[in-house]
């Protein structure tokens, strides 16, 4: 049901945007290329069970478990079509 000027599924549309946007925000943080023996932040050594099951990893998992915690989470909606948006 569309309202307005909006057409239908529209809805639709933001949730499915939102949910690309995501999965494409996901996949161009994953680690390409070859793995490190030693990490990129403090100069650890990244253990070879990592660098096999994380192909292109270039920090070790405390490093990378901060740098995580500074990125913090992601919005929990699209905001392309929010009229707050366009007044920030």
């Amino acid at each position: 049901m569309a309202g307005g000027w909006s057409k239908d599924g529209a809805v639709q549309d933001q949730i499915d945007a939102s949910v690309e946007d995501a999965v494409s925000l996901a996949r161009s943080r994953l680690p390409h290329g070859e793995s490190l023996a030693h990490c990129e932040e403090c100069g650890g050594e990244i253990p070879q069970a990592r660098r096999e099951a994380v192909p292109g990893v270039r920090l070790c998992v405390a490093c990378q478990a901060e740098r995580d915690k500074r990125q913090g989470a992601a919005a929990g909606y699209n905001r392309r079509g929010s009229k707050d948006s366009q007044l920030r």
